[in-house]
């Protein structure tokens, strides 16, 4: 599962004689394999054993980081997936408690919890029992991957928000995250609910929710093959990671709301330093870019802070008006990006507050940095952003909220309000899915054309913006964005006859002005014998005879547009690239991070 990302591997297996042996080691796996070449692999002998690949979250990826992680007395180790968000609180217990930890991670704290539970108290000596009681009362999303020296016949497996499947064989069991883990041995799997645990041994598995009742899991068999295993079952990665969507943005949004207020993952600046905020800057490239367009929006309107919106290429070169007052917000999805990390040494260098909105823990944006949101999307594969995208508006979101929350632009009913609309959007853009099979019929069809034009108005012109951009990069076509209002100032000179153009409605209530404008665009280019795609919200039934294609997305808050009609124009671009012969995931001349300016 290398295809995912990580930064460590490692390894535990029970040898049966009451020994738990374990190696572990940062980098490629490459760096593992050498580590036990030289101590020697035939020490891992026995017939229950994990393997772990990490993505850093909690600590630098270094050795003492890497998993698996074990207790003192080193019979527990402990491998996982996620965020346990109350492990500050779990840890400081613990040390309390006189126990040493050795590691920065939050996954640690559940290797002495569980080692301490299967010592002492009612769940003492039964393994799935002392993982049901640690899990109890771990916050968050996790899944956790158990083994105890004392059980060398026995794994047990637990899960909460975070994926979490079992492949049954013929005298051997297996637990993954994803079954191309497995698909080489079997392909009958079970996939676990919310919220259950699972004990394996080579003969079966039992499965029971935290309460330790009896719980039913979901039998599957995998019907796709080993070649597409890492895939998901998709013909190629970005679709995958469009499917992905739903889970990246609530990953983003996990932890950041805590007693009322939003939460940074790192602030080495105090709330003073954000009530005095009074100008912010957004850089970024690229997709980011047309992700800070839309924080615009909303940050202005939540803060009535001025906002603009720069190209990092060109920021440090026109010599913006910077302080001590001034935020700069630095979009990257690498962390890595040069124009963006020179941006950002600029606007240090002027005395300015710089927050980084970054996917990648520890790399130098947010290490340079005053403040850090990490997105939590997951690794990305497509050279073309799709889930990251959609996870920097929402951690865009977050930006203003927390500025407006400091500046008290909004009451804490209100910042909670909001909160809890974004968090209703992963539901909104797992149903903006359904889309997928129309548009990319949609998309097959539009394979011949020769350009492709994108309207939209408000928030719906980033997102416009960013649907030409994604037909660019992957289907090597001419492609343009403009603000509707901008149609009849030359671009309208464009349209002629059987030219398909693609229309972001904004919703007719929160709207309705913008809306009947955009009606008015649509009858212009519809007149001169475009061809229109229009992407509107359900019920909409006015746009109906405007809209050659039709396009529905939920409805949600105007301001929350972007996350669920963003959705179906990658999917446009996406099959476009796939009709005309190009490979999706990696499109010519482009890379998935620009270290150079």
């Amino acid at each position: 599962m290398e295809y995912r990302g990580y930064d460590s591997a490692g390894v535990a297996v029970l040898d049966g004689a009451g020994t738990l042996i374990v190696e572990r080691k940062a980098g490629r796996l490459a760096n593992l394999e050498t580590e036990l070449d030289v101590t020697g692999r035939d020490r891992f002998a026995g017939t229950a054993g994990m393997g772990h690949t990490r993505w850093a979250t909690h600590g630098a990826p270094v050795d003492r980081n890497s998993h698996p992680h074990r207790d003192t007395a080193e019979r527990v180790a402990v491998v996982h997936n996620g965020i346990i968000e109350n492990f500050a609180t779990l840890r400081a217990e613990l040390e309390a408690d006189g126990i040493e930890l050795s590691s920065d991670t939050d996954t640690e704290t559940a290797a002495h919890l569980i080692a301490r539970a299967y010592t002492d108290g009612p769940a003492a000596g039964d393994l799935p029992a002392s993982v049901r009681t640690v899990c109890r009362r771990l916050e968050g999303a996790f899944t956790l991957v158990v083994t105890h020296a004392d059980e060398p016949d026995l794994i047990v497996a637990a899960r909460r928000s975070s994926p979490l499947v079992v492949g049954v064989g013929e005298g051997e069991t297996f637990v993954a995250s994803d079954v191309s883990a497995f698909i080489e041995h079997t392909r009958d799997a079970v996939e676990l609910g919310q919220d259950q645990l699972v004990a394996i041994t080579r003969d079966g598995y039992e499965v029971t929710d935290f309460a330790g009742e009896p719980a039913q899991a979901k039998p599957f068999t995998v019907a796709w093959d080993l070649s597409a295993a890492e895939k998901g079952g998709h013909d190629y990665f970005m679709l995958k990671e469009i499917e992905e969507q739903p889970e990246a943005l609530a990953n983003t949004l996990r932890g950041h709301f805590d007693h009322g207020r939003i939460i940074l993952d790192e602030q080495r600046m105090s709330d003073q330093d954000l009530r005095d905020v009074d100008k912010v800057f957004v850089v970024a490239c690229g997709t980011a870019y047309h992700s800070g367009l839309i924080a615009k929006y909303a940050i202005e309107h939540w803060t009535r802070l001025p906002v603009e919106v720069e190209l990092a290429s060109e920021f440090r070169y026109r010599d913006p008006v910077l302080d001590r007052d001034t935020l700069v917000v630095a979009i990257s999805q690498s962390g890595e990006t040069a124009d963006t990390l020179e941006a950002v040494r600029h606007a240090r260098g002027q005395k300015a507050r710089v927050l980084a909105i970054c996917n990648t823990n520890g790399a130098q944006i947010p290490r340079e940095s005053d403040a850090v949101l990490y997105t939590h999307a997951g690794p990305e594969v497509g050279v073309a952003a799709t889930k990251t995208f959609t996870s920097q508006i929402a951690a865009n979101y977050l930006v203003g909220l927390a500025l407006a929350q400091a500046r008290g632009t909004k009451y804490p009913d209100e910042v909670a309000r909001e909160f809890a609309e974004l968090e209703a959007m992963p539901a909104a853009v797992q149903k903006a899915l359904s889309t997928v099979d129309h548009v990319r019929a949609l998309g097959q069809q539009l394979a011949d054309s020769k350009a492709v034009l994108f309207l939209g108005r408000h928030v719906g012109f980033p997102v416009a913006l960013e649907g030409a951009l994604k037909l660019k990069e992957l289907a090597y076509m001419h492609a343009e964005g403009f603000a509707a209002g901008e149609l009849k100032h030359g671009p309208i000179a464009l349209i002629e006859s059987g030219l398909p153009v693609v229309v972001v409605m904004p919703s007719p209530k929160g709207r309705a002005v913008l809306h009947a404008k955009l009606l008015s665009n649509i009858s212009e280019i519809q007149a001169r014998g475009a061809r229109t795609i229009v992407i509107a919200e359900e019920g909409d039934d006015t746009v109906r005879p405007f809209a050659d294609e039709l396009v529905e997305v939920p409805a949600v808050p105007t301001l929350l547009q972007p996350l669920v009609s963003s959705v179906p124009l990658q999917v446009l671009a996406a099959e476009i690239a796939r009709t005309r012969g190009y490979d999706v995931d990696k499109p010519r001349n482009l890379a998935k991070s620009v270290t150079v300016e």
